[in-house]
Order: structure tokens, then C-alpha cells, then sequence
């Protein structure tokens, strides 16, 4: 299978650091807004993006991210036009990897062969659905490697070696491990922790692995970064929007207050490696 992330890892690699995988939520706070951003992140430093599929009802988001697809759902965003906006992104940009990042239940109702079809077509790379586990792939995780489109599994702490060749059978693309238990937004208790369980991992596949929840700063992303392939940052950016406004609504310095601080990590995770 050939997608556009492992060559970006390879290119990070190259230049002696771990990528910055930027998490946005489609269509925060307007579907305008929200392309704007998109379409904004490469030139501001990210290296991989997520995509958020806004979901009602989502089990692993904290506030930040929750709160930001609670603002793309009532602006009337859907997963039909999540997919148009890679579409449109693609038209400007065919080099950075895209993630749809999000839940089984807008993709089962889209239906997933239908879904999997309008994916590739609009360039997506790869998926995260967070509430499928291993037991589940042959809803979901099989059929997308079959479409060419990778399937990128989260370990956690709790992830121990007699679970994770499980977790690692049908993976590709990269591991995201998760810093800690609970929800987005929290801090890391402790980073050492962090680099040896990422060692671990690393001792049952040769994928690289990409570390988020709780990076929040470029310190944070210098810091994570000294022992991963890469680095996600999705609440702050979520939280960046979120100040932005003005009673709910995009300001003309929605889009800047999100490439601002991508820049800042991505200064970060250029010192990854010279911080080790």
C-alpha cells in the first residue's frame, strides 16, 4: 500500500526529527473558517494533519476538542462535507499525509464501502476511529487497507506486551500512543514514562510512533519528540480557535491564532532531536 505518510515520516526522519501531526476539527467554527485552516497548516509547519469528523457523542475527547465539534456540528457540518474539504485541499496541496480522525457511527450510517470510495477519491491517507478495537476489524479496518487507505491503531498505557500484537496485527501507517489514561487536553505526568513506553512499543514494530495527548507547547513538543517519530497537538489548537472568537464566530485572526502556535511546535519539534 502506498500513501503519502510513510514517505512525510521518512522526510522528518531525514532531517533529524519527528514529525508535527496537527489535529483540527472540520468545519470549526464555520465550514469557511475551517477550510481556511486546513488549508493553512502545511505553511505553518505541520507535517501530517488530522482531520476531525465532528461527532455528538464522542468517548475519548475532553472539552477542547469536544467543544470544537459541538461548534462544526451546529455550524451544520457533516461528514459529506469533511470529505469535500480534503477534496477542495487537495487541489492546492498533494504532498501532506491527511487523517480522518474521529468514530464508527458517521462512517456506518455514510456506509463503508461508500465512504471508503469518497475517501480515497477526495486523498484521504489514513484513518483513526478510536472506538473500533482490534476484535472489530473486519467492519472497518480491513476494508480500508483494502481501498489503499491505512488504519492507524492507538496503544495506551494500559497497552501491555500481551496485548499489543493485537492492537499491531492490522496497523499501518504509523502508531499514535496515547501519553496517558482519560481524555484529550490533559497534562503528561511524566515524560520519561512516555519515552520508555514508546521504546516498548518499538520493540514490536517497525512503524513509527507518533506520541499526543497533552503537548500543548513547543517545550512540550521538543521534549516528546526526543524519543518519538512524531508529535500530535490537537486541544491547544482546538483551544487556539476557541479564543479567537467573538461570541462563537471566526474573527479575522481565527486562522492566524492556529498558525501561530503550529509554528511555534514545529519550531519545537526542529529542536527534538538537539535537546536529546
Amino acid at each position: 500500500m502506498t500513501t503519502r505518510i510513510p514517505a512525510r515520516f521518512a522526510k522528518c526522519a531525514a532531517e533529524g526529527r519527528p514529525a508535527l501531526v496537527t489535529f483540527t476539527m472540520a468545519g470549526d467554527p464555520d465550514l469557511a473558517t475551517g477550510q481556511a485552516i486546513l488549508e493553512a497548516l502545511p505553511a505553518a509547519g505541520a507535517d501530517i494533519i488530522e482531520l476531525g469528523m465532528a461527532f455528538s457523542d464522542p468517548m475519548a475527547d475532553g472539552p477542547g476538542v469536544q467543544a470544537a465539534g459541538q461548534r462544526a456540528l451546529a455550524a451544520g457540518q457533516t461528514l459529506k462535507k469533511t470529505l469535500a474539504m480534503v477534496e477542495a485541499f487537495r487541489k492546492k496541496d498533494n504532498d501532506t499525509p491527511i487523517v480522518l480522525m474521529g468514530y464508527y457511527n458517521p462512517i456506518y450510517i455514510f456506509g463503508v464501502d461508500a465512504f471508503l470510495e469518497a475517501a480515497k477519491a477526495a486523498g484521504v491517507d489514513g484513518l483513526i476511529v478510536v472506538d473500533l478495537p482490534p476484535e472489530e476489524d473486519d467492519e472497518l479496518c480491513i476494508p480500508a487497507l483494502a481501498a489503499g487507505i491505512n488504519f492507524i491503531r492507538l496503544t495506551t498505557p494500559t497497552t501491555d506486551d500481551k496485548r499489543l500484537p493485537a492492537v499491531l496485527r492490522n496497523t499501518s501507517g504509523f502508531v499514535y500512543y496515547v501519553s496517558m489514561t482519560g481524555i484529550t487536553g490533559a497534562t503528561i505526568k511524566s515524560h520519561a514514562a512516555v519515552g520508555e513506553a514508546v521504546k516498548r512499543i518499538k520493540g514490536h514494530t517497525d512503524l513509527p510512533i507518533a506520541v499526543g495527548f497533552g503537548i500543548k507547547t513547543a517545550d512540550d513538543a521538543a521534549t516528546i519528540g526526543r524519543d518519538s517519530d512524531g508529535v500530535v497537538v490537537g486541544t491547544a489548537i482546538c483551544n487556539a480557535v476557541l479564543g479567537s472568537l467573538d461570541n462563537g464566530k471566526a474573527t479575522a485572526g481565527t486562522v492566524a491564532a492556529v498558525t501561530t502556535l503550529v509554528a511555534g511546535l514545529s519550531s519545537g519539534v526542529r529542536r527534538a532531536k538537539a535537546a536529546a
